[in-house]
């Protein structure tokens, strides 16, 4: 979605803030980029709708490079939404939300009715909030307002720095919790700023930690808490956090990274030779974007496999059951008892395939996690 490419940026008195920077943002996710002050992270975030230009490197945004494009025409297409919210004092709620709209020339229907659905979504009775003025609302109800403006004309993504750390921390739960759900609905690409790091466990997809203008890390929040790239990103991340999450091992600790899949195009002989190959009774069905479309066995084979002309596609059977990246590994051995299963999928986004976890990739997890003794007692925990 967004790539930053070997971008470096140097201000007039010689002050390097971002050093060859690459990053991959991926779309529809949220991604956090946090580290100390100074770093570079709200650096990087105004990059991408060229509040300052790069000193080399380029940006783009689906393959498009922005630096190429009317800056005016890219921040339309790119919420923004900063810690002091920006309303504009002397607009109704509703007038505040409709400005980009506005811009780009909508018909007031609906942009009315764009309004209403936001405030709506984020639980604003339009009939009560639609016609107030910004000072006539509370800090969190501003910030809500602030979001959904970004959201106003369906941006391609949004640009989030440090949006909640002027409020009080009951709100600003909130607001996480609002934030993580309206991303589970509308799926935008956001780019979040933070210098909090239970905020950004708790809202990202993938964590961008970064130090003098370089990025340190960056990975899942499982990921990082489990396998903190050096003393930095510990200490950063902080010992009582991975202690917390060393007590509950993810569905992403015991992955098998290379199961046995075939595309529905295929034939069913051939079906039936990579069972043989690979030793298995079943072979998961993706497609050329590796998105999970189900599974088929060697019992369905069998039944069609006289009938030449038929496909994987055709005798394939949907998953019933399969886990998202970051499911905690008690939730999906509950999933795989209770339904009787010898493994489970786990995807990302809705389809995406990441995996397979079996009983003995979960078996070789506990093996790793504890050293045994002959007689079969516990003597220690490997950590």
């Amino acid at each position: 979605m967004i790539q930053l490419n070997s971008v470096n940026k140097t201000y007039a008195d010689g002050h390097q803030v971002l050093k060859n920077l690459n990053l991959s943002i991926n779309e529809g996710e949220i991604t956090v980029l946090i580290g100390p002050s100074g770093c570079g992270k709200t650096t990087t975030m105004k990059l991408i709708n060229r509040l300052i230009t790069p000193s080399s490197g380029t940006i783009s945004i689906r393959n498009n490079n922005i630096a190429q494009m009317d800056a005016i025409k890219l921040r339309r297409t790119i919420g923004y939404v900063i810690q002091n919210i920006g309303l504009f004092p002397h607009m109704t709620i509703a007038q505040n939300v409709a400005v980009v709209p506005r811009l780009l020339k909508w018909e007031k229907a609906a942009i009315e009715a764009r309004v209403d659905e936001l405030l709506n979504m984020v639980g604003l009775d339009p009939t009560i909030y639609r016609d107030r003025y910004p000072s006539e609302l509370s800090g969190g109800q501003q910030q809500r307002v602030g979001v959904i403006r970004a959201l106003a004309a369906n941006p391609m993504v949004i640009l989030m720095d440090e949006p909640f750390s002027a409020l009080d921390p009951i709100s600003r739960e909130q607001l996480q919790d609002e934030l993580v759900r309206l991303q589970q609905e509308i799926k935008t690409t956001i780019v979040f700023v933070t210098h909090d790091m239970d905020e950004a466990i708790k809202i990202a997809d993938t964590i961008v930690i970064m130090k003098d203008g370089e990025i340190v890390q960056s990975g899942t929040p499982e990921q990082i808490l489990r396998h903190p790239a050096n003393d930095f990103v510990k200490s950063f991340i902080g010992a009582k956090r991975m202690q917390s999450m060393a007590a509950e091992p993810m569905v992403d600790d015991v992955i098998v990274e290379n199961p046995a899949i075939i595309h529905p195009s295929r034939g069913l002989a051939y079906a039936l030779k990579l069972m043989e190959k690979r030793k298995v009774d079943s072979l998961l069905v993706v497609d050329n974007n590796n998105q999970l479309l189900g599974r088929v066995s060697i019992y369905q084979i069998l039944d069609y496999l006289k009938q030449e002309t038929k496909l994987v596609s055709d005798v394939m059977m949907p998953i019933k059951h399969s886990v998202s990246v970051g499911t905690s590994l008690s939730a999906a051995l509950n999933v795989m008892n209770e339904h009787q299963l010898p493994n489970l999928p786990v995807i990302r986004n809705q389809r995406e395939f990441i995996g397979l976890i079996t009983r003995g990739s979960v078996i070789s997890l506990i093996t790793d996690l504890y050293a045994v003794d002959a007689t079969g007692g516990e003597s220690h925990a490997v950590h």
